[in-house]
């Protein structure tokens, strides 16, 4: 954790105990109405960047999916891994979470969290969801925060822009490259300030729920490192279905390449480890370096899963029932807006690619700010899925495409 997730966790922790303190007395009647909104205008800040750099970030990682598919079968054949991985982990998580909330609700005290405002009840007339994903005005969707039609559409734009002649694709290439810059200097802005915000966040937390905040933000942690495990135990059952290697050779060959994910919460800083258990996944080192890269910058299975659960545990902790339908929207947003996520620093892609998921399915994302100061620790577990996923899909792809030439 550096400098900047220091300070944004000592905020948290100030902005909890101050709350905790001083919310029940007159000092904190008194002070609630001045630090509140400096929170609420900080989170503002921070969710206007999100539909034009989740747009720009979809449509850029579109384009270089098909871009890096069209380099040849074996890595078309990954990229369609990636697909269904993707699919399978948010899958499993949307099954998962409600099932462990079930067996391990949310502490009784979080019921004094209320979402900020109130949450828009579809009107009887409303079409069904499935008549709303295709966006008659994409502009129109932008401006309304709408983001399964925005998703739909900037994935088609950029599988679109992936197949035009070179020249074009550049120039659109570089202005998508240049918002998500633009949007990146003012999260960059804001992020600066962050501990401020946080601490404004956590003290409204901390007047809410006490002490026993801490109880929740626990709880939180625990759900959502059980769901990284969850993708990580997928990734070792595919790679035994469907790579037919053993559990126990699977895990012999990505220790080392665990270990340092773990060590490093960093998928990247792991790429070198990864590339030298092809040799013990029995895979060809020239493939092993095709699709692990590509791996490594668009197949964030555990982080995606992992992000379903943290909308679903919203959802739980504000009340805010979801349907089936809303469950698989909110997967299938995850798993797309996974994909444009590549190379943001932590803090910009914690919310960049949960603060959609929310949206699409209807939560309140009030208290991002405030579960990004304990990111650190869940994110442990979700480097640790991302590589063994990353791992398994090699073993997957290679084997079949070793097959496939005998």
């Amino acid at each position: 954790m550096g400098q900047r997730g220091w300070w944004i966790t000592g905020a948290l922790v100030l902005g909890l105990v101050a709350g905790a303190v001083v919310g029940p007395t007159d000092a904190g009647e008194r002070a609630a109405p001045l630090i509140l909104p400096i929170g609420q205008l900080w989170l503002q800040a921070l969710t206007m960047t999100v539909v034009p750099l989740v747009f720009s970030l979809l449509v850029a990682g579109m384009a270089r999916a098909v871009q890096a598919a069209s380099g040849g079968a074996f890595a078309a054949r990954a990229m369609a891994l990636f697909a269904i991985g993707l699919l399978a982990a948010t899958g499993l998580a949307a099954l998962l979470t409600p099932a462990l909330l079930e067996i391990a609700p949310v502490p009784a005290a979080a019921a004094g969290l209320q979402p900020v405002g109130s949450i828009p009840e579809a009107s009887p007339d409303a079409p069904a969801w499935y008549m709303t994903i295709i966006p008659t005005n994409p502009i129109g969707s932008a401006a309304e925060g709408a983001m399964v039609p925005l998703v739909v559409f900037a994935i088609l734009f950029g599988l679109a822009m992936g197949r035009i002649e070179g020249a074009l694709r550049e120039s659109l290439e570089t202005v998508f490259r240049a918002i998500i810059e633009t949007m990146l200097v003012i999260v960059g802005w804001v992020l600066a300030l962050a501990p401020l915000g946080v601490a404004a966040l956590a003290f409204g937390v901390g007047t809410r729920l006490g002490a026993s905040a801490a109880s929740v933000l626990a709880h939180y942690m625990a759900i959502v490192i059980a769901i990284c495990l969850a993708v990580t135990l997928l990734a070792v059952a595919a790679t035994w279905a469907f790579g037919r290697l053993s559990p126990a050779a699977f895990l012999r060959a990505a220790f080392p390449a665990q270990t340092i994910a773990v060590s490093t919460q960093s998928s990247l800083a792991s790429l070198p480890a990864m590339i030298e258990a092809a040799g013990p996944l029995g895979v060809d080192r020239d493939r092993a370096g095709i699709v692990l890269p590509l791996a490594v910058s668009v197949f964030k299975a555990a982080s995606a899963g992992a992000n379903v659960a943290v909308a679903v545990y919203l959802a739980q902790l504000h009340g805010v029932a979801v349907t089936p339908a809303g469950l698989a929207v909110g997967a299938v947003v995850a798993a797309a807006v996974s994909v444009g996520a590549v190379g943001l620093p932590a803090q910009v892609n914690f919310f960049a690619i949960i603060a959609p998921v929310c949206i699409a399915m209807g939560v309140p994302v009030e208290l991002l700010p405030v579960l990004l100061a304990i990111e650190s620790v869940p994110d442990i577990f979700r480097t640790l899925g991302n590589v063994t996923a990353d791992l398994a899909v090699t073993r997957i792809a290679g084997r079949e495409a070793a097959a496939g030439q005998a």
